[in-house]
């Protein structure tokens, strides 16, 4: 039986991929979490084989999530599930440590094909997925600024953009205000924005947040 942690911020979410999975004999959901910081809790509880997870939420968010999973338990799968199908999300979530990607309109037998492949020890990336990745690796293809970032400036920005002051963000990630507020202005000079609403408006711009997100 292969165990699922549900990970994701809405509650219906949440529901209709578990009713997804019902049909599946040798799938069970054995817990879920509405943050990164639940999922790793949860993890330590629950013991699950794969964990579906989200990448926008409150908190840490699904990139540093997984993230520090894998540094806690390097054989588990995550298997990313968002509305977010363009670069940089796919190869940073990849990067990270994650096994599958999948958008959230997949169907029940994709996400079903996905969860057997990354117990199996395959990857599973969503063809949609794999087209977007190969097409922004070919020359002359437009590029995302936020690609300049680096692993932490991403997730500070992801912070921001969800309107999380600097020791909110500290607190969430174990760093000082200070460390904080230096990667903030080196994200600001990379961007080319000078505060946070030229920031999220550009986060928008680019998708990598939608106007629900922005708390």
């Amino acid at each position: 039986m292969i165990k699922v942690l549900l990970v994701d911020d809405h509650e219906l979410v949440r529901a209709g991929i578990k009713r997804l999975l019902d049909d599946a004999e040798d799938i069970v959901v054995v817990d879920e979490a509405d943050c990164g910081e639940m999922a790793i809790d949860k993890v330590r509880q629950s013991m699950p084989d794969v964990i579906l997870m989200d990448v926008n939420m409150p908190g840490i968010g699904g990139l540093e999530a997984t993230r520090k999973l894998m540094k806690i338990e390097p054989n588990l799968k995550v298997i990313v599930v968002t509305v977010h199908a363009g670069e940089p999300f796919p190869t940073r979530l990849l990067e990270a440590g994650a096994s599958g990607y999948l958008t959230k309109d997949c169907g029940q037998s994709e996400i079903i094909n996905a969860i057997h492949s990354v117990s199996s020890g395959d990857r599973y990336i969503g063809s949609n997925i794999a087209q977007k990745i190969a097409l922004s690796m070919m020359p002359g293809a437009n590029k995302s600024p936020f690609d300049s970032l680096s692993h932490r400036e991403m997730q500070v920005m992801l912070m921001v953009t969800q309107g999380q002051n600097a020791q909110q963000i500290s607190d969430r990630l174990c760093l000082s205000p200070k460390t904080v507020s230096t990667y903030r202005h080196r994200l600001f000079d990379k961007l080319n924005v000078e505060n946070d609403v030229e920031l999220t408006r550009l986060a928008i711009r680019h998708g990598m947040i939608e106007n629900g997100e922005i708390a």
